[in-house]
């Protein structure tokens, strides 16, 4: 039964559904993929600004943007964007391919975060925040796993991830966690805040995107599901 139950986390490639795009890489594609991708994306910028909201502890990436703003200035909406184009070079020999959802992502995510932020509550009971702390890794990971399904080409995030798993044949959610790891790393050293919610996320969005990816596949059955 327990086995069953964890059969989410072997998951290794995107399932193919009903508003899943023929091509990633066209700049006319249906609508019924772009609105899923669109709604997919938003989530995910509105998860990012949940887990900031909650005060004990941001996302890996959200951690290395803060870092970014202390010595920019910039908001983190504008640094979570710099680091998204500048993650697309790492694109280059993984040979992914970026396609109309790529350019979303950078965008929408961004544009999000600064602008549902500032009418988050702020909490003072630390179990408040950790329950916001979690919501946002599920708000995060669940627009993750929509988006990914449209097949409009990933994020630059997930082109990394997807890019890596491919290479190296591993689990999305391992593949996932382990650069969540060594980003949090990285931004903790530029001086961004790491806390309970960063350990949430690093090791809990790559099960919570495939576990997205996995109920989705069970409810709306299609082509195959690897």
């Amino acid at each position: 039964m327990a086995h069953n139950i964890l059969n989410f986390l072997k998951v290794k490639s995107t399932p193919i559904l009903f508003w899943s795009a023929p091509k990633p890489l066209t700049f006319t594609p249906p609508l019924i993929s772009i609105l899923p991708l669109c709604l997919g994306l938003v989530l995910f910028g509105l998860g990012e600004a949940i887990l900031i909201s909650s005060g004990i502890g941001v996302s890996p990436w959200t951690v290395l943007a803060e870092g970014i703003t202390h010595i920019s200035g910039w908001s983190i909406g504008q640094a979570t964007f710099v680091i998204s184009l500048t993650v697309l070079l790492s694109w280059v020999p993984l040979r992914q391919v970026p396609g109309i959802g790529t350019i979303l992502n950078a965008i929408i995510i961004a544009a999000v975060i600064d602008l549902v932020l500032p009418y988050l509550p702020q909490f003072q009971s630390l179990s408040l925040s950790l329950i916001s702390s979690v919501i946002g890794v599920m708000v995060t990971g669940i627009g993750g796993g929509i988006y990914l399904i449209a097949n409009l080409g990933p994020g630059p995030r997930d082109g990394l991830m997807t890019g890596l798993q491919r290479v190296t044949n591993w689990p999305i959610a391992w593949v996932r966690s382990g650069i969540e790891v060594s980003v949090v790393m990285l931004g903790w050293a530029l001086g961004g805040t790491v806390g309970i919610g960063t350990m949430l996320f690093a090791f809990g969005i790559g099960p919570c995107v495939t576990a997205t990816m996995f109920c989705l596949n069970k409810c709306f059955p299609n082509e195959s599901y690897p």
